[in-house]
């Protein structure tokens, strides 16, 4: 694993000795981290509050996947944002209770040389589900405006293309009758170094963290501008973009819930349980998306 001390990584991005191998997080981190980024809650949800409401909402995925089979509708819902946003965790979540011969969550690895000679779409769509499916991706086509812009595994010239054309390329899957939900799960940036640091130390998450992430901790504010120009560009009529602020995982799996079940009028709902988000944490909009 690289070796990484943040001194001075950008402007506005001081953070004086955060070095990622010391198993030793700074406690000035430790206590910003909850509340970076403008989080709006100084507690994190408690454990029972968490299974109480937890639960219910499942149920109601699960409702929500057999009006899918039995109206042969075809969902897809992505999952995008910040490095370390807890977006794994949260499919996961999804899934617990589904049928995955109908429900399925894809994490694409980077692309083949075959894939790299075709068109940028291409290997997402064939994921894509038939009727009676709902996919779930854990990263997507988005990745060409993100990781690859930022961390220089496309060109600006590429990156532009690929922003022009994501619109059009969705409004043409919305217009094909596919319920497409884009999701944007979003930390501050103590938070990041804090699960950063977690999966460096932890023998069970170290998986999680390559050496891309760790160089990626000093392009904060180059990944700023490019979820900027994502939500400028790309959040339309057709397919809007759902901020989820994401510091607190527990809050961050029942919203992202409520958002995908408020998204969908599917039969038997229960309107006291699929409730809408917390508007403190969930939205669209320059409250959204303005960075930190």
């Amino acid at each position: 694993m690289s070796h990484l001390l943040l001194d001075e990584v950008g402007p506005g991005e001081e953070l004086p000795g955060f070095d990622i191998d010391d198993p030793v997080l700074p406690p000035g981190i430790d206590a910003k981290a909850l509340q970076s980024g403008g989080y709006p809650y100084a507690e994190r949800l408690t454990r029972k509050e968490y299974r109480q409401q937890v639960e219910p909402l499942q149920v109601e995925l699960v409702k929500l996947q057999r009006w899918v089979g039995r109206e042969r509708q075809r969902v897809v819902i992505i999952f995008e944002g910040r490095d370390a946003a807890g977006k794994g965790g949260t499919i996961n979540k999804f899934m617990q209770h589904l049928n995955p011969r109908h429900a399925r969550a894809v994490a694409l690895s980077r692309p083949t040389e075959t894939e790299r000679g075709e068109w940028y779409f291409q290997r997402y769509v064939e994921h894509f589900p038939t009727a009676g499916d709902i996919v779930l991706f854990d990263r997507s086509w988005y990745n060409r405006a993100g990781v690859e812009r930022v961390m220089g595994f496309c060109s600006e010239a590429e990156a532009a293309k690929f922003l022009a054309e994501a619109p059009h390329f969705e409004a043409v899957l919305v217009r094909d009758g596919i319920i497409l939900i884009k999701l944007w799960l979003t930390v501050g940036r103590e938070m990041q170094l804090k699960r950063f640091h977690s999966r460096r130390h932890h023998p069970l998450k170290r998986w999680k963290l390559t050496d891309v992430d760790v160089f990626g901790l000093t392009k904060w504010e180059a990944y700023n501008i490019a979820q900027e120009d994502i939500f400028r560009l790309t959040h339309t009529d057709a397919a809007p973009w759902t901020v989820v602020k994401a510091n607190d995982k527990r809050r961050t799996k029942l919203n992202a819930m409520r958002a995908v079940l408020a998204r969908i009028d599917y039969a038997g709902k229960d309107p006291e349980v699929a409730t809408e988000p917390d508007p403190l944490l969930v939205g669209s909009g320059p409250k959204f998306f303005a960075t930190d």
